[in-house]
């Protein structure tokens, strides 16, 4: 074998990630706030870029610039003195007006206070000074369910404390609203709460020490050992599912989301489906006129490269906002077309669809589709859905090779199925199987069991009342 030097040509192909390119696919997978966040970025790093509003006004100064007749005005001077002096006495004008003229208020919604907001309100309108450094910190480290993570001595230790301050801060902020909140274990939170049952029964704090055993259905043992009948049992257990197990949970966070813009509206029309991309909320873009003398000047140079290289971000920046909604509109009236039935009856007429159907018929990759798709919602006159929705698999082939069974429409089949059984003697996953395979959904007991814990559906013992 002989080793040596030699040069060869040799063609291959790869694949080179432009920034452009990377660019078009971020925009593309963007919500519709997340690409009014993106585009305010944008617009406050490119010169070049304005919204079209600023277009508009520039338009309109330039056509009042030359339509004005009167020379000696062009060169007319402002005073600044006198300007900001006229402001000032503008803004105390404003100041002193009487309460019978009219004013005009900005609309504002108000942001739900959260479960630490909430409690510290209250222990500052209720005087304990000796212990609200300490209640202070306890509320700090309460979880988002409203629990208590740490112990008396965690406490102690933290806040320098003695044992019995650190009791009183805890007692002081386990009374405030909702009871429940500053609890240890599920089984004190539900302690707290007792009080909010009308004439408690005597039972009930006894009932408590036995959570394990009825959360597994063992009423049998739990009456056993209370000396209690069932029937008695079942009665008492009712009561204590109507306290809540996580207080705090109804409560807002820092940051938290509390609605959802639809990317996609989709309206029904005289009979027929109208697909609407929503972006409002994204600012028209245009390219700032003001820059083209830059690029006039003859030359390489440095402003020029600069202006050159701003105005091909700005036009790509427009190209792949206006390509992203296209691409959302192509795949919102793929689905539309695949889903009609839906759409117009409800979910028991979801077909099973894949990435790959809507790529074929709309001409693109899978890929593309998944990140059009990917955390986008679609507003519909059934509701607002996620698009992933609509990419229901198909399962369950019945005695008819049926393939239009979705999990969605086995779901719905199976709470119906639960929720007209007679809660003495519930079915058992093996019968519900039975059941769906009798309407033509043959599924095995395990995947019976699976879609019952989605659907947060207890188990036989559980369903079962004496």
């Amino acid at each position: 074998m002989r080793l040596g030097y030699g040069l060869s040509l040799e063609q291959t192909q790869k694949l080179i990630m432009t920034p452009e390119l990377r660019q078009a696919i971020t925009i593309l997978q963007l919500s519709a706030l997340e690409l009014s966040t993106y585009v305010e970025e944008q617009l406050l790093e490119n010169p070049l870029l304005e919204t079209q509003e600023e277009t508009l006004d520039a338009k309109g100064d330039s056509e009042n610039n030359s339509a004005e007749e009167h020379p000696i005005e062009d060169k007319w001077e402002v005073d600044w003195h006198d300007y900001f002096h006229d402001q000032e006495e503008n803004h105390i004008r404003q100041e002193r007006v009487t309460p019978d003229e009219k004013q005009r208020f900005d609309p504002f919604v108000a942001a739900a206070p959260t479960l630490q907001e909430y409690l510290l309100e209250q222990l500052h309108v209720q005087k304990i000074s000796a212990s609200l450094a300490v209640a202070e910190y306890i509320v700090g480290n309460l979880d988002d369910n409203g629990g208590l993570t740490l112990t008396l001595e965690d406490i102690a230790r933290e806040t320098q404390v003695t044992l019995e301050v650190a009791e009183k801060a805890l007692a002081a902020v386990q009374a405030l609203d909702p009871l429940g909140v500053g609890a240890r274990s599920l089984e004190e939170c539900l302690r707290l709460q007792l009080p909010l049952i009308p004439n408690c029964p005597t039972e009930l704090p006894e009932l408590l020490k036995h959570l394990e055993d009825l959360a597994a259905g063992r009423l049998q043992k739990i009456a056993h050992t209370m000396k209690l009948s069932i029937t008695r049992v079942q009665e008492l257990a009712d009561l204590l599912r109507k306290l809540d197990p996580k207080p705090g949970v109804r409560f807002s966070g820092p940051g938290d989301v509390r609605y959802i813009v639809p990317d996609v509206v989709i309206e029904e029309v005289g009979g027929e489906f109208i697909i609407l991309v929503n972006d409002v909320t994204v600012p028209r873009l245009g390219i700032n006129k003001t820059y083209r003398e830059a690029l006039s000047h003859e030359g390489e140079t440095d402003t020029r490269k600069f202006v050159e290289q701003k105005l091909n971000a700005a036009a790509w920046l427009i190209r792949s906002i206006e390509q992203r909604r296209l691409t959302l509109y192509k795949v919102a009236n793929a689905i539309v077309k695949w889903q009609t039935d839906f759409l117009r009856h409800g979910i028991q007429y979801l077909k099973p669809l894949t990435l790959r159907d809507i790529a074929e018929e709309i001409g693109v990759h899978e890929s593309t589709v998944s990140r059009a798709t990917s955390h986008k919602y679609v507003q519909t006159p059934r509701g607002i859905y996620e698009f992933k929705f609509f990419f229901a698999n198909g399962m369950g082939r019945g005695h008819n090779n049926d393939s239009n069974i979705t999990t969605e429409k086995i779901k719905l089949a199976l709470r119906e199925i639960i929720s007209a059984e007679n809660p003495k003697s519930p079915y058992s996953d093996q019968k519900l199987a039975d059941l769906l395979k009798a309407k033509d959904m043959e599924i095995s007991r395990r995947t019976v069991a699976k879609y019952r814990d989605e659907l947060g559906i207890p188990t036989t013992t559980v369903r079962k009342r004496y």
